[in-house]
């Protein structure tokens, strides 16, 4: 029992190792992320090519699941960098590291930092200061929704 799971962890890093390596762009990832990485695709993607290809113990199958394994780490790790640490996947930005508000927290709904909270506050003030410019809030109403968010920050 030890041993198969000390496997899955050994297993996990290396093709979550593999994919980080095969996305290029800085990815600021701790072992335990990269462990989480490499087994969560090897379960989405070498069940899928064990589904298609079958899981007979023939070295043709055996390495279709693991690409297979590689290539859904690395989708997972493509939609981590798009949507958790919203940087693009290609181009100079992709070069660029992730900012510190980016981390795996804020996909698990972790609340933010009080930087973050204030910086939606201030994008939201941004907002009601554009509808009022454009006359689709009153006087009294912009200014109700402005004491309204200064109260909660």
């Amino acid at each position: 029992m030890l041993g198969a799971i000390i496997q899955v962890l050994i297993s996990g890093f290396v093709i979550g190792a593999l994919a980080r390596w095969a996305v290029p762009g800085p990815d600021p990832m701790s072992v335990p992320m990269t462990i989480l990485l490499g087994v969560f695709g090897s379960f989405l993607g070498g069940g899928i090519a064990a589904a298609i290809f079958g899981a007979q113990q023939d070295s043709g199958s055996i390495f279709a699941i693991l690409i297979g394994s590689i290539l859904a780490s690395m989708l997972l790790l493509i939609g981590y960098r798009r949507f958790v640490q919203k940087r693009p996947i290609t181009g100079p930005e992709a070069q660029r590291a992730p900012s510190e508000r980016a981390h795996f927290g804020t996909l698990l709904g972790a609340p933010g930092g009080q930087a973050e909270r204030q910086d939606d506050v201030a994008e939201q003030l941004r907002k009601l200061e554009e509808l009022h410019r454009d006359g689709v809030l009153t006087d009294e109403e912009f200014e109700a929704k402005k004491a309204e968010l200064l109260a909660r920050s």
